[in-house]
């Protein structure tokens, strides 16, 4: 059986409503959410990385993790795992255990997550944020498989363009 897949699209005209996405987003997540982000350098991928990680009550700083690689942080209710894998090769991978983030008890965001794609698992939420200019911006989400297939639709049906 293939695998449901849905869309949904923003245009964002201010910084603002990348955290107000951002938090739409974390109302549906829960335990084992796995979000893949991508788009360019300077896109706002950590900016919504830490719109996502406030709206769910990770309290201080979070920045991007480019050289650690992956940050884990302490959420509301749930652990929060942020991972920037731009710098990472196959290799290092392989040998970080991923898979105990992915299918764990919190959430899971991948900065870069088009390079370790093979890797993720096949159900996630897929978002890519295109910069438009100033702070114009287009985010694509792509929900492959339960419950983020739901999501997208819902978010559809709620007007995401």
């Amino acid at each position: 059986m293939e695998q449901r897949i849905a869309l949904a699209n923003w245009e964002i005209e201010r910084l603002q409503e990348t955290a107000e996405l951002a938090s739409r987003i974390a109302a549906a997540a829960g335990p084992g959410t796995v979000i893949a982000l991508d788009g360019d350098l300077g896109a706002g991928k950590t900016t919504f990385s830490q719109a996502f990680a406030a709206a769910i009550g990770v309290q201080g700083v979070v920045n991007s993790p480019t050289f650690t690689i992956i940050k884990e942080y302490e959420g509301e209710t749930l652990p929060f795992y942020h991972m920037d894998v731009y710098r990472l090769s196959q290799d290092e991978a392989d040998d970080l255990g991923l898979d105990d983030y992915f299918y764990g008890d919190g959430i899971t965001l991948v900065e870069w997550a088009s390079l370790i794609e093979e890797l993720l698992p096949s159900n996630r939420l897929e978002l890519y944020i295109e910069n438009l200019g100033g702070e114009r911006r287009t985010v694509r989400a792509r929900g492959i498989g339960e419950p983020y297939a739901d999501w997208c639709e819902q978010w559809n049906r709620m007007g995401a363009t």
